[in-house]
């Protein structure tokens, strides 16, 4: 009978998480490592852990990854952004058998801008499941696209039993574009795989300093300032001291490329189009500073990558930036072209001081996955001590968010 008990009680903890997000493998990026790290962690840790996200090409229905995780790619297209199309009900059945046959205990959806996410939770919490919910990205508060995700935003998380994000000042930005009570918010930042990206055997000659970009190609990702600092840095340093390698894709590839041509550099600043994560680490490890240009980053992981594997980073001050790395790993510079090559000339200056190898064990020492399991799974303890609420109370909390909203969240109830 004590060993019976003590089953029964080992059991409790375990918890039966369904991850869901329309960002996830073959799809790279953040959030797609930030689920499939954590969600590995978390099978070691005992839990039992299922992904839910779209079909991806001829990428459909039930797939396992590496420690038997379970993923499941559902018969719906991406229309936007690798975004699926809202439907409200439409994906209910679906996911309502999900949960039924996984025996899942609680939901947790990842990133505002995903749709799947959104209707996960509302489908979850109307079934009786309690929720989590992890924010990504940073939004503003005055145009038109930021004034509508928020207004979603505030309707999803209005009965959400918690909440984490990547940096402190993504908690805040997160507060006030929802509304929740800062207590339900918790501050978990990302992690980086330290074994994937280890740093060149031997440092690097400094004869010629590589400054390395690894991003998307798009205007959030800063890739006009781009344009106006590589001209200028090579400008500086002539007799091809300094020279470029710039990884990635998007619709701003073309400015870089028309700037290369324009400016003479095809000898300085090298373009490799989109790099597959598996090449990440072998372009990082080519040069001897990372620079990201970022006009809005809650968190970037890209920059744990870099310093990872020994790399200086140069990046500019926004959002949860500051927080990620200590002062004498990063040089911080404001989102304008001349500060950033004031930026950069002093990341090349102290150069000589940086060792790879010990800035990597100090990366293992400041960031691990298993740290944020650990941690998430105390935010899921506490999710899963929420008292259940009747019809009423959850009905009160959707008021700040309209009538039509009650109405909708009434309807859901009734379901």
């Amino acid at each position: 009978m004590v060993v019976e008990t003590s089953d029964a009680m080992g059991d409790q903890k375990r918890h039966k998480i369904l991850m869901v997000s329309d960002f996830f493998y073959p799809n790279f990026g953040g959030v797609e490592n930030h689920i499939y790290y954590l969600s590995q962690c978390l099978l070691k840790l005992s839990h039992k852990v299922v992904v839910l996200t779209h079909a991806y090409g001829n990428r459909s229905g039930v797939r396992y990854m590496t420690g038997g995780l379970k993923v499941y790619y559902i018969p719906w297209k991406p229309f936007l952004m690798q975004n699926t199309l809202p439907t409200f009900y439409g994906t209910l059945p679906i996911m309502r058998t999900i949960l039924i046959r996984e025996k899942i205990t609680l939901v947790h959806g990842h990133q505002a801008f995903s749709t799947l996410c959104h209707e996960a939770l509302m489908h979850a919490r109307t079934m009786g499941y309690k929720v989590v919910f992890t924010d990504h990205s940073l939004y503003g508060f005055a145009d038109v696209g930021s004034i509508h995700m928020n207004k979603v935003l505030q309707f999803t998380l209005a009965d959400v039993s918690q909440a984490i994000c990547v940096s402190h000042t993504s908690k805040e930005n997160t507060i006030l574009r929802s509304g929740l009570p800062p207590e339900k918010v918790f501050v978990i930042p990302n992690a980086v795989g330290t074994a994937m990206f280890r740093p060149a055997p031997e440092k690097l000659s400094q004869d010629e300093i590589v400054i390395v970009v690894i991003s998307r190609l798009v205007y959030r990702k800063g890739a006009d300032l781009l344009v106006e600092v590589i001209p200028e840095v090579c400008r500086l340093f002539p007799n091809d001291l300094v020279r470029f390698i710039v990884g990635g894709d998007g619709p701003k590839r073309v400015r870089l490329e028309e700037m290369r041509e324009k400016n003479s550099l095809q000898d300085r600043v090298e373009m490799l189009g989109a790099v597959p994560h598996a090449r990440v680490q072998s372009v990082l490890i080519s040069g001897h500073i990372f620079l990201n240009s970022s006009l809005t980053e809650a968190f970037c992981i890209a920059i744990l990558e870099a310093a990872s594997c020994g790399l200086l980073t140069v990046s500019t001050r926004v959002g949860g930036v500051p927080e990620v790395l200590p002062d004498d790993m990063i040089v911080l510079a404001e989102p304008d072209p001349s500060d950033m090559v004031r930026a950069i000339t002093k990341a090349i200056s102290i150069l000589p001081k940086i060792d790879p190898q010990v800035m990597h064990l100090r990366m293992k020492k400041l960031y691990s996955w298993h740290d944020v399991a650990k941690r998430t799974e105390i935010v899921y303890d506490h999710a899963l001590g929420c008292p259940n609420q009747n019809l009423i109370d959850r009905l009160s909390r959707y008021l700040p968010c309209g009538s039509w909203v009650v109405g909708q969240a009434s309807f859901f109830a009734w379901l």
